[in-house]
């Protein structure tokens, strides 16, 4: 051997350590090369989860990249809710078969509430080994390592992530941690952000359904039309299964209501005297919005509660204020859905004061149609009575001073009756007149004088003419609505006798209030009253007057002939 040259082992030993020097060369490359494509993956994640604005993808996709970068089997994000339980759980890895198997998604108990309760990072290679954890339910798939890191957004707990069963059976690491905690601090900038984006996007809804309402209603569309579209509108808006609007009376009474959705048909017409034991009236007590975990089982409603069965979650605001209310919106999800957030009613009390302003609007727009329609039949009436019945009043007076100076017993008789005409005519438009200054609102029951006019046309038909008709007193507001009915009555079987019995021409009709006594009488030209024919129809007349303490005549008229009726009855107690 050489002088300088190494042995075989000396040279076989300073291969292995050149060999274990490559090895680890080639370790430190792939774990630098690993941590750079970790650390790319993280970024893209970020990335991507910070590019979305729709929450509900913004919060899969934070759960879908956390499972990708820390090779979990399993991950799940769940959103702490008001109650400290979870509102929402979104799982990932879970098919939807397995899903249902498995049954209710969990509510926040367990190792799973142990974030809730210590907001602070969590890593277990054993699952079952830690006091909280409770087991997992039937079908469940078995996990063991575990990996859980809080979401904060501004600094208050939004929810938790979770991350279970890290492949090939070893243990979440500190890097895995420092990753997904990196990760949640991003998503909490982009839940942060989706979230304000969602808060603008129904805020702009409502405004623009608070606009269709208003534009609705001043362009003369019917009330229960635009009510009935502003309930779908805020159904669609506040995701919920059915909206329901009641219409709140003076006294608060629920004088009707409006439904849309799922059950709407049992939510329709509802008229109480009372709003009590309602969910209106739970609104109307705090004179604003209220918010209801469960309806259905709700303890204020105690009133028909059937008709909320199968509805939990659910949110009801008063349209309009104490002193002028005009209902109260209710808006409800089927049992087991989400609770109704502040981002999901936030703007749902603006959009009620815009609807009061809107419907108090429509209301004085239509109490200016009103007034105008009044003043136009006044003037017309007023035109009527001034001008026409003047005019053929004086022609009636031309025409009788005329009658004395024509021979021909003809031309008398034709005179004779164009002044009649002009009688009856005279008589036509007072009654014309009289229903012109009609002053009832639309929701009211119709005046006397509008019915006997009504009555008289009716009769019309049957006659083979129109009765002239003369009404005096205040019929409207002296005649009480029994008596009311009892006239109707009356002339409408006074009429009928004429056209059975009376072979008339003509018929008058005569309704007068007067020093407390009301009067009816109807005559006619007819052939007067027959002996020995049916009276059933009288004697119903009769008794109808002295059931009031009245009392009723029939007497033949000399000239031109035929017969006169007369109903009376007294206005007033006989202690007045």
């Amino acid at each position: 051997m050489a002088q300088g040259d190494p042995g075989p082992a000396k040279s076989g030993v300073l291969q292995l350590e050149l060999d274990e020097l490559l090895d680890a060369l080639q370790a430190h490359i792939d774990r630098v090369r690993g941590a750079r494509d970790r650390l790319d993956g993280l970024l893209e994640a970020v990335m991507s989860v910070g590019r979305e604005l729709d929450l509900a993808h913004v919060l899969h996709g934070i759960v879908e990249a956390a499972v990708s970068l820390v090779d979990a089997e399993y991950g799940a994000l769940g959103v702490i809710g008001d109650d400290r339980k979870f509102s929402e759980f979104l799982p990932v890895g879970i098919d939807d078969d397995l899903r249902r198997e498995i049954g209710a998604l969990p509510m926040g108990h367990g190792i799973l509430g142990e974030l809730i309760r210590h907001p602070e990072p969590l890593r277990l290679s054993e699952l079952s080994e830690h006091p909280a954890s409770y087991g997992f339910p039937p079908h469940h798939p078995p996990m063991h390592s575990f990996l859980g890191v809080p979401i904060r957004v501004r600094n208050k707990v939004f929810g938790n992530l979770y991350l279970t069963e890290k492949r090939g059976g070893a243990d979440f690491d500190t890097e895995d941690e420092a990753v997904v905690t990196t990760l949640a601090v991003a998503a909490g900038i982009a839940i942060e952000n989706a979230r304000l984006y969602e808060e603008g996007r129904l805020r702009q809804h409502w405004l623009a359904a608070s606009s269709d309402l208003t534009n609705a209603l001043l362009s003369g569309t019917e009330e229960t039309e635009v009510l009935d579209g502003m309930l779908e509108q805020a159904v669609s808006i506040a995701d919920a299964d059915i909206g329901v609007f009641y219409l709140v009376g003076k006294a608060g009474e629920l004088r009707g209501s409006l439904a849309r959705g799922e059950g709407a048909a049992a939510h329709r017409g509802v008229v109480l005297p009372s709003s009590e034991g309602t969910l209106a009236a739970a609104a109307m007590e705090k004179e604003g919005l209220i918010i209801v975990a469960d309806v259905q089982n709700d303890e204020r409603v105690t009133v028909q509660p059937e008709r909320w069965q199968g509805f939990g979650p659910a949110v009801a605001v008063t349209v309009g204020t104490k002193e002028r209310l005009s209902g109260v919106l209710i808006l409800a999800r089927r049992h087991g859905g989400a609770p109704f957030t502040g981002a999901d009613i936030q703007a749902l009390p603006t959009f009620a004061g815009q609807s009061a302003l809107a419907l108090e609007l429509g209301e004085r727009r239509r109490d200016a149609e009103l007034v105008s329609l009044l003043k136009d039949r006044e003037r017309i009436a007023r035109d009527l009575h001034d001008l026409a019945i003047q005019r053929l009043f004086a022609t009636g007076m031309t025409l009788q001073s005329a009658r004395r100076f024509v021979d021909h017993p003809e031309a008398v008789d034709r005179l004779t009756r164009a002044i009649d005409d002009l009688d009856d005519t005279i008589k036509i438009i007072r009654s014309t007149i009289f229903g012109l200054r009609e002053h009832e609102g639309l929701a009211s029951t119709p005046k006397l004088r509008h019915r006997i006019v009504k009555a008289v046309d009716a009769a019309a038909a049957t006659l083979g003419f129109t009765p002239a008709l003369r009404m005096e007193g205040l019929l409207d507001t002296d005649v009480p609505a029994d008596i009311a009915d009892e006239v109707i009555a009356v002339v409408g079987e006074a009429l009928t006798n004429v056209a059975r019995h009376a072979k008339a021409l003509h018929a008058a009709v005569t309704v007068v209030a007067e020093g407390g006594v009301l009067a009816v009488t109807v005559g006619d030209d007819g052939i007067g009253i027959r002996s020995g024919g049916p009276r059933s129809g009288l004697r119903n007349l009769s008794e109808r007057a002295e059931a009031l303490g009245g009392d009723l005549s029939v007497t033949a008229r000399p000239q031109p002939g035929g017969t006169v009726l007369e109903w009376r009855v007294p206005l007033l107690p006989d202690w007045e």
